[in-house]
């Protein structure tokens, strides 16, 4: 489930909702984190269910290379964010700006793991960013740019991992319709779905 990338999909959208469920108190906080961890458990489940245990499979040397490279430049430009943010005062900004950078690491990421479909969460994290940017340049409150970015940038990524594991549950069961009964290759139309 980690090697088709819902797990990481999973746990890293788990991370947003918690930073948009602190914008609430209370009951209220309560019920969205704990909703937050039956989404991400019930994520982890299917993927366990329906992703073969080889999907994504071991990069080749080459695009395992370029993933690093990608993920390590994403990391940095992270903690260059954070420190940048508190230090000039503005720490509501780093969401946003993570979230944009989070998001723009996908486009490469696209390419490297020929799936063009990894541009739909480039988008919508990038989207996600500049929204809760848009919230704190009129004035909004600190919590609803952490609600804006977290929220949206949760919803982005566990999306995703539905769309991974529905994909693979659907071209196993057509793998399995087309290839017949007593079939030992179900998972041979799979959708590895991202890293």
């Amino acid at each position: 489930m980690f090697k088709s990338g819902v797990g990481f999909l999973a746990l890293f959208g788990l991370g947003w909702w918690l930073l948009g469920s602190s914008a609430f108190d209370g009951l209220t906080r309560q019920v969205l984190v704990a909703g937050g961890c039956a989404v991400m458990v019930g994520l982890l489940l299917a993927a366990r269910r329906f992703l073969p245990s080889s999907a994504g499979g071991p990069l080749p040397v080459g695009r395992r290379k370029r993933f690093n490279q990608i993920n390590g430049v994403q990391w940095l430009l992270i903690i260059a964010i954070a420190v940048v943010c508190r230090h000039v005062g503005v720490p509501v900004l780093i969401p946003p700006l993570i979230a944009v950078v989070v998001g723009l690491h996908f486009l490469p990421l696209a390419a490297v793991f020929e799936q063009p479909r990894l541009r739909i969460p480039a988008a919508l994290l990038t989207a996600s960013g500049a929204a809760g940017m848009t919230v704190w340049l009129t004035n909004g409150p600190d919590e609803t740019v952490r609600l804006v970015v977290g929220l949206a940038s949760a919803l982005s990524l566990w999306g995703m991992a539905l769309w991974t594991v529905a994909g693979v549950a659907s071209a196993a069961g057509q793998g399995a319709e087309s290839e017949g009964p007593g079939s030992s290759n179900a998972w041979s139309a799979r959708d590895d779905g991202g890293h």
